[in-house]
């Protein structure tokens, strides 16, 4: 190259023929180029000058050999399908800390399987990471958490119970134009301006004050210690959580396939100093936000509809499903798991609560910061059976027989109408043995607990869907046989 050659003949040719592999980088190398060119420099400062643009090399990441990090077990199964559960659980867990990524993890009374794929992170349980936000850990249901209000002895259970059937929302989708309850001009603003949320904003009125579907509960009970009547929801951050944790995968399958191309996808992570993972951690703390004014939004609305019930005496929430982080650096990846440090969240009152089955007391506890659990408790009482299994060891049995003799003297109901007896007590784990473990391995401490009255569910709301009912009435295929 002479020194009268135009800069612009720079291109991405002329990068490519000092051996370098085109980028996103090139368009800021060529510029570079040009620009040492027009001050008359010759061709080893413009080569110097478009390479100084080059990013740094990647640092591959590699799978680490089975059992070279270890992780803590806080369960002691008492049965045969207990011990088959654990074992599974474990077999995950192993497989799960070969990520490069990991420093730790921990595994809760309440563990369960989440999926066959190996090294999926198990219900129940909790793994610390270096500089990496993983999605797949906190999964689709982003931020799934409980909130209690407590409104006072004067209230009418059956009445809070009422009102709910009425005015939350169950089921798929969100609710309809002319019965949307709009989230804070705050809250919409935060939205905006984060890029990954930005697409959002509408789906993030639409699903407000909802509750979905599995697990999520409306549960009336009363404060054993004041005899006082609450309301406790849980349900996670609907669409908005959903669709932030399908750009999260993205983000983060980008960058396994470039470093770490042996890791499973499912475990692939936004690396956290970068403007990628910034930008999710901002958008996990906005969906935090407004999960938790979706909780709220309901219980003010009911409580507002029935008499005395405005005057809510306390409140307080936690979430289950989250990345946290703290003071040490390191970000921890909660799958179905209670915060159990005081100072958790700038909002915590200290107290969190962990809800076992819908027969059973809501527990009110304060953390122990237990090291051999990463400073966590459970988040439920978790399952030893799939919903399938659980299902079809149990058909051909009446739904009201079921019920019956599942959640005696409780007032059990269906938003869509229809039970799914796949959420009744018998599918979970033993309650007072989820209770004695976590006492046993000095998880939290039990500090009063909400004994049930009622409770709302979705129900099976896919039983009688159209798109069901439409299949089901297709005539049989004919046989070919003659």
């Amino acid at each position: 190259m002479s020194e009268a050659e135009n800069m612009t003949t720079i291109t991405g040719k002329t990068l490519m023929g000092w051996g370098v592999k085109p980028g996103p980088w090139f368009a800021s190398a060529i510029e570079a180029a040009r620009e040492a060119i027009a001050k008359g420099l010759g061709e080893d400062a413009a080569k110097a000058a478009a390479l100084s643009r080059a990013p740094a090399p990647v640092e591959m990441r590699a799978l680490r050999g089975r059992d070279a990090v270890g992780f803590h077990v806080n369960a002691v199964p008492d049965t045969d399908e207990e011990r088959s559960n654990i074992a599974a659980v474990e077999t995950h867990m192993r497989e799960l800390m070969r990520v490069p990524t990991i420093v730790s993890g921990a595994v809760m009374p309440d563990a369960c399987p989440s999926d066959v794929r190996p090294g999926t992170i198990p219900v129940g349980g909790v793994v610390a990471t270096k500089d990496a936000i993983h999605p797949g850990m906190h999964s689709a249901d982003i931020c799934c958490s409980v909130a209690v209000t407590i409104f006072g002895r004067h209230v009418d259970p059956t009445a809070l119970l009422d009102a709910g059937m009425k005015l939350s929302h169950f089921g798929g989708g969100g609710r309809p134009r002319g019965a949307q309850h709009k989230p804070s001009a705050d809250i919409l603003e935060r939205f905006a301006g984060n890029r990954l949320l930005a697409p959002l904003v509408s789906v993030a009125q639409e699903h407000f004050a909802t509750q979905g579907d599995g697990n999520h509960f409306f549960y009336v009970g009363r404060v054993r210690s004041t005899g006082d009547i609450a309301l406790v929801t849980h349900h996670g951050s609907r669409a908005p959580g959903a669709k932030l944790y399908k750009a999260g995968m993205a983000l983060a399958e980008a960058h396994r396939r470039a470093v770490s191309p042996e890791t499973p996808a499912h475990n692939a992570w936004i690396p956290a100093d970068t403007d990628d993972g910034r930008d999710y951690w901002e958008a996990l703390q906005i969906v935090r936000a407004w999960t938790k004014a979706n909780h709220f939004a309901i219980h003010n609305e009911v409580g507002a509809s029935v008499p005395h019930g405005a005057g809510a005496i306390d409140r307080f929430w936690n979430e289950h499903n989250f990345v946290f982080r703290k003071s040490d650096g390191l970000f921890y990846h909660a799958k179905g798991a209670t915060p159990a440090w005081s100072d958790f969240a700038a909002d915590t009152n200290g107290l969190t609560m962990i809800p076992l089955n819908m027969a059973e007391p809501i527990l009110i506890v304060r953390g122990k910061d237990a090291p051999h659990a990463l400073g966590f408790s459970p988040h439920g009482a978790g399952r030893n059976l799939s919903r399938t299994a659980y299902l079809r060891a149990n058909a051909g049995r009446p739904d009201a027989e079921m019920i019956a003799e599942q959640a005696p003297g409780i007032d059990v109901r269906y938003f869509c109408g229809v039970p799914d007896l796949s959420e009744l007590p018998g599918a979970y784990k033993n309650a007072a043995s989820v209770r004695s473990q976590i006492e046993r391995f000095g998880l939290a401490e039990i500090v009063d607990q909400i004994d049930p009255i009622g409770n709302i569910m979705a129900g099976d709301w896919q039983r009688d869907a159209p798109w069901r009912k439409k299949r089901d009435t297709l005539p049989a295929p004919q046989s070919d046989a003659r």
